[in-house]
C-alpha cells in the first residue's frame, strides 16, 4: 500500500486507462523479448559505445522519462529513483549500508537506453519484469498469457523447464529478458564499480519477480543466489513501497548522493 492506501502493482484495473497502456505493454514485451533478440541487444549494447557520463547526469536524463509498464505512478524517474533511495536509507540507516543507500539511487539508471541520447530504444526493451530465456516462461511471470505469440514458445530447445540451461546452473549463467537492470549492472560491472555483491544483484534481478516474489525459477538458481535472495527482497519493499506521489527535495538530497557515488564509482562511465 502507499501512502493514500492504493495497492501497488495492481494489474486487474481493466477500465483504467493506464492499465489498459500497461497491458498492451507486456503483450509486446513478451511477444517479442526471444532469445535471438537479447543476444542481439547484449551484443549491441555491452560495446559501452553510447556515451561518457556520471552518474548524477544519467539519473538527471531521467526526468524526461515516465515507466510505461508501471501501473502505479506517472512520476518522472528521478523522483522513484530518490524515493527508492531515502526508503533503503531509512530502513538500514547507519553507515556501514551506505552502499544499499546507493544502490536504491542508480537501481533504475539502464533506463536511460530509452532517452534519444542513446536512440529512444523501445520501452518495451527496457522497462517492465524480467524473467529467463532460452526455457519455458514461468506462470509466475506477469501477463504470462503473451508468450504465446513468442518465436521462442514452440521451439523444442526452449520448452523444458531448464531449456539450455543445467539445473541449479546459478542465475549468472542464464540470460534473461533485456532491459535496463541487466545493462545496469554491465555499466557497472564494465566501468569498475566497486559496490559489493549484494547490490549488484539487486541491480541485476530487482525486476526479476517471477523469483523474488512468486518463488519460482528456484532450479536455476545455486547457493550464492539464494543466499543474495534476502537483499533483492529487502530492497523490493523499498523499490516497490516507496513510490508515493510526494515530490522529492532533489537539491537537498544531491550532496548526500554525490559523495556515496564518489566513493563507488569513477567520475565518467562509458556508457
Amino acid at each position: 500500500m502507499n501512502d493514500y492506501g492504493t495497492t501497488f502493482r495492481n494489474y486487474d484495473d481493466k477500465e483504467s486507462e493506464r492499465q489498459k497502456n500497461v497491458d498492451a505493454f507486456y503483450k509486446e514485451n513478451h511477444e517479442k523479448q526471444s532469445y535471438a533478440f537479447v543476444q542481439k541487444q547484449r551484443e549491441e549494447w555491452l560495446k559501452l559505445d553510447k556515451d561518457v557520463m556520471s552518474i548524477w547526469d544519467a539519473a538527471e536524463l531521467l526526468n524526461e522519462l515516465i515507466d510505461e509498464s508501471d501501473p502505479d505512478l506517472d512520476l518522472p524517474q528521478i523522483e522513484h529513483l530518490l524515493q527508492t533511495a531515502e526508503g533503503c536509507r531509512s530502513m538500514y540507516p547507519d553507515a556501514e549500508y551506505d552502499w544499499f543507500h546507493l544502490t536504491g539511487f542508480i537501481h533504475d539508471l539502464g533506463k536511460v537506453m530509452s532517452h534519444k541520447k542513446f536512440g529512444e530504444l523501445p520501452q518495451w526493451a527496457v522497462v517492465g519484469d524480467t524473467f529467463p530465456v532460452g526455457c519455458a516462461y514461468d506462470k509466475g511471470i506477469i501477463l504470462s498469457k503473451y508468450f504465446e505469440d513468442n518465436a521462442d514458445f514452440n521451439k523444442p530447445e526452449y520448452r523444458s523447464k531448464c531449456g539450455v540451461y543445467a539445473k541449479n546452473c546459478g542465475l549468472d549463467n542464464v540470460v534473461m529478458s533485456w532491459g535496463h537492470d541487466e545493462y545496469m549492472y554491465q555499466v557497472m560491472k564494465l566501468n569498475g564499480c566497486t559496490l559489493p555483491l549484494a547490490a549488484q544483484y539487486i541491480v541485476r534481478y530487482h525486476s526479476f519477480y517471477a523469483w523474488h516474489t512468486a518463488n519460482a525459477y528456484d532450479h536455476l538458481c545455486n547457493e550464492t543466489d539464494r543466499e543474495m535472495l534476502f537483499w533483492v527482497r529487502e530492497f523490493n519493499k523499498n523499490d516497490l513501497y516507496s513510490k508515493s506521489t510526494k515530490t522529492i527535495d532533489i537539491g537537498e538530497l544531491k550532496e548526500y548522493y554525490t559523495r556515496l557515488i564518489n566513493k563507488y564509482f569513477p567520475a565518467k562511465l562509458r556508457w
